[in-house]
C-alpha cells in the first residue's frame, strides 16, 4: 500500500477550493485502493468535508516540526497552497519520495518534482522547462469529485424560471445577500437557489434579502450541489472550482470574480463561450443593471454556452492519479 499524503488550506477564513478538488483527488486515488491522509491547515468547519475520509488538521505551515516527522519517507505528497513559500516546499520536496505541486498561476518557481495545473488556461502559461520537473496541464487533470464525472444530459428551457446563487464556502465578499436582493426586486416571479457554505458569516444578512420564491440551502455535500445545478436554469457563481462542476452539468453561468486568482480561468471561459458573462468585483457595483440583462439571454445564447461547455464532458479525475502512480513507478 503506498504512502501518500495531501497537503493544504482551507476554513472560514481561507475559503474551500482547494480542499474541495483535493477531495477529488482522494477519491480518485480511492478507486485505486489507496487511501490518502489530509493534513490541512484550517478550522473545524471543514469536518463537515471530511467523512470517511482519514485526516488532521493543524497549522502545518508553521509546525513544519510535526509535519515533517508524518510525511518523511511518503511515497507521494500532495500540495496545494497559496500560503506556503517556496522553502516550505523545498523541504518538502526532500523528504518525499515524489513529490506533488498544485497549481492556478504560475505562482512560484517549484522544486523538483510534478506540477499539476488541470485549469482551462494552464498551457497559456509560461512555465519554465525543467529536466527535473513533470508538468500535466490542462482540462484531462482538472480534479471533479465523484459525484461529478458523470452527471445527465441538461435541457435547456425556453425561458429561465430558476437562478443558482453560488459564492463559496464562505462568501468573504458578502456578495450573496448583494445579488440576491437584485433578483428579488427584479426578478420576483423566478425561484432563487442560494447555497450556503460553512464558512458564511452573513446569514442573517440573507435571509433578510429573500423573498417568498427564494430556497435557502445550507451547507450543502456534492451531491445536493449537483441537484440543484440540475434544477436550475442558470447560475450565478464565483470564479474558482464551482465554476468548472457547473460546466460539467452544462448550466448556462454568470461568473463573478472576487479573487485575483480567479480571473485567468474565468476570462478563458469566457473567450471560449462556456460562460455568458463574467464580472469582476469590485466593480460589479456599478454593472448591476447589465447583471440584471444577462441572466434574460434567449434560449439560443443559453444553448450555445451550453454545448462549449461540452468539453468537459469526457474530464474523469483518475487521469490524474494515473499519470501520478506511473510517474511514482518510473522515478522510485
Amino acid at each position: 500500500m503506498l504512502n501518500v499524503y495531501i497537503l493544504t488550506e482551507a476554513g472560514k477564513n481561507i475559503g474551500f477550493g482547494h480542499l474541495m478538488r483535493m477531495i477529488a483527488i482522494y477519491q480518485a486515488f480511492e478507486i485505486k485502493n489507496i487511501k490518502p491522509k489530509f493534513i490541512i491547515n484550517g478550522d473545524e468547519s471543514v469536518e463537515e468535508y471530511l467523512k470517511e475520509t482519514e485526516y488532521e488538521i493543524f497549522n502545518w505551515i508553521d509546525n513544519q516540526k510535526r509535519l515533517f516527522d508524518m510525511i518523511k519517507d511518503a511515497d507521494i505528497a500532495i500540495i496545494d497552497s497559496y500560503l506556503a513559500d517556496l522553502t516550505l516546499y523545498e523541504k518538502i520536496s526532500k523528504l518525499v519520495n515524489l513529490p506533488v505541486y498544485y497549481d492556478d498561476n504560475n505562482r512560484i518557481e517549484y522544486p523538483s518534482g510534478v506540477v499539476v495545473n488541470g485549469n482551462i488556461h494552464a498551457k497559456d502559461l509560461d512555465y519554465p522547462k525543467r529536466d527535473d520537473i513533470n508538468y500535466l496541464l490542462g482540462l484531462e487533470y482538472l480534479p471533479l469529485r465523484k459525484e461529478f464525472w458523470e452527471v445527465p444530459e441538461k435541457k435547456i428551457k425556453e425561458n429561465v424560471e430558476s437562478i443558482m446563487i453560488t459564492f463559496g464556502g464562505d462568501d468573504f465578499r458578502n456578495m450573496t445577500p448583494k445579488v440576491l436582493k437584485l433578483l428579488a426586486e427584479n426578478y420576483p416571479n423566478i425561484k432563487k437557489n442560494v447555497i450556503i457554505g460553512k464558512g458564511f458569516k452573513n446569514i442573517k444578512e440573507i435571509e433578510k434579502a429573500s423573498d417568498e420564491n427564494t430556497a435557502l440551502i445550507y451547507f450543502p455535500d456534492a451531491q445536493k450541489m449537483k441537484e440543484v445545478m440540475l434544477e436550475s436554469d442558470i447560475a450565478i457563481s464565483a470564479g474558482g472550482q464551482t465554476l468548472y462542476e457547473l460546466a460539467k452539468v452544462g448550466v448556462p453561468t454568470i461568473a463573478v470574480i472576487v479573487a485575483d486568482n480567479q480571473y485567468l480561468a474565468a476570462k478563458k471561459m469566457f473567450n471560449m463561450e462556456m460562460i455568458l458573462s463574467v464580472f469582476m468585483y469590485p466593480e460589479l457595483r456599478n454593472t448591476f443593471g447589465k447583471l440584471v440583462e444577462d441572466i434574460n439571454l434567449p434560449i439560443d445564447k443559453r444553448k450555445f454556452s451550453k454545448n462549449k461547455m461540452g468539453i468537459l464532458k469526457k474530464i474523469y479525475p483518475p487521469r490524474v492519479v494515473n499519470e501520478l502512480l506511473k510517474l511514482f513507478h518510473i522515478l522510485s
